[in-house]
């Protein structure tokens, strides 16, 4: 009774993933261990307001962030929001396990300096103490995460231009691999001591995110996305490109578009999930991945996630991050049917308020 009376209230915090075509947001609450959806949204991004994951006209991205800002209960003002791409770099280092935090954070610096091919006074800097090296208990392994500042202000700039107090700046592959807390009674009752990759497949980037008994143990980034997919439509059909957003969402497409459009992409796309898996075995020396997680809005694709089974022989499903969670009744349940699977990152972003880690 009097551990729950001086505990400290937690500040919700809206998670939002800021795309090139769009951006989603979610605002999650915490009962006992259970989460409740207590709002999401979805706003179309202007053309060229982010171009590969950088932002380029902060005052557009912070207009679509005040749609969204109006969408959320006025009590919460805090936002979560993620950087990645070429200008983020994330590194386990080993450093001696008595350092203090203050100690570990002037010894990060000095190491910082030869680890990050920028200079320091163009970086932000962030770390984590992880556990003990198993191979050497004098060290700690710590988690070092940097990102070009430049990245990190516009981001929270944007936040800012939309009306939120911008409270964490993560890396978006860590908010990904932390929605395994969300999709775990979708996967085998043994996924907790497997590795499972989660991979998202945004418009023009998909992230590559490894966990294994909880941990993030590899992350990557690469260029590939569904803009590809609907450049193809445009191009085969004569379509302008918002015509062929909306007849890739609804099906509306030629009989032959099977054969001319969507077997050579999901060719590409099972070769570029083949590649970023073989690249993880080959860097981490593990001998296989056991399951699959699919999130974005390419992963709605009929068949994709039956794809990656039969031909990679990878038990993957598609993830929905609310399938056991509580919604708030005022939640408009159509509309977010429709959006579910682009929401993980926005989730993982918005389960920080409930975390002081930095992963």
């Amino acid at each position: 009774m009097l551990s729950q009376l001086f505990k400290k209230p937690i500040t919700w915090m809206v998670g939002i993933d800021i795309g090139s075509h769009s951006v989603k947001a979610v605002l999650l609450s915490k009962k006992d261990e259970h989460y409740r959806l207590e709002a999401f949204a979805v706003e179309a991004m202007p053309k060229g307001a982010m171009v590969e994951r950088s932002i380029q006209d902060i005052e557009s991205v912070g207009r679509v962030i005040h749609k969204i800002r109006k969408k959320m209960p006025k009590s919460v003002t805090q936002a979560a929001v993620a950087v990645s791409g070429q200008t983020v770099i994330t590194k386990v280092i080993f450093m001696d396990v008595s350092l203090s935090d203050s100690e570990l954070e002037s010894q990060i610096e000095i190491e910082a300096d030869s680890l990050i091919p920028y200079p320091l006074d163009e970086v932000s800097l962030d770390f984590e103490k992880l556990d003990i090296n198993e191979a050497d208990p004098s060290k700690v392994n710590v988690l070092l995460s940097a990102a070009r500042t430049e990245s990190v202000e516009a981001r929270a700039g944007a936040l800012d231009a939309g009306g939120f107090e911008p409270k964490v700046v993560d890396v978006e592959s860590y908010a990904l691999s932390r929605t395994i807390q969300l999709c775990a009674n979708a996967l085998p009752e043994d996924a907790e001591d497997k590795i499972v990759a989660f991979i998202d497949v945004g418009a023009s980037t998909t992230l590559f995110s490894v966990v294994q008994k909880g941990k993030t143990i590899y992350t990557r980034d690469q260029v590939f996305g569904g803009e590809q997919y609907t450049k193809t439509i445009v191009s085969y059909y004569n379509k302008s490109f918002d015509e062929a957003e909306q007849a890739k969402i609804s099906g509306d497409l030629p009989p032959n578009y099977t054969f001319e459009v969507l077997a050579p992409f999901q060719t590409t796309f099972l070769q570029q999930v083949r590649r970023a898996v073989q690249m993880f075995l080959t860097t981490s020396g593990n001998d296989q991945l056991d399951y699959i997680v699919l999130s974005g809005g390419t992963s709605l694709i009929q068949g994709i996630d039956r794809l990656l089974i039969d031909e990679l022989g990878i038990h993957s499903i598609i993830i929905d991050p609310f399938a056991d969670m509580e919604l708030s009744p005022e939640l408009d349940r159509e509309i977010l049917d429709k959006h579910r699977a682009q929401l993980a990152v926005a989730s993982g972003l918005a389960l920080r308020s409930f975390s002081s880690c930095h992963i």
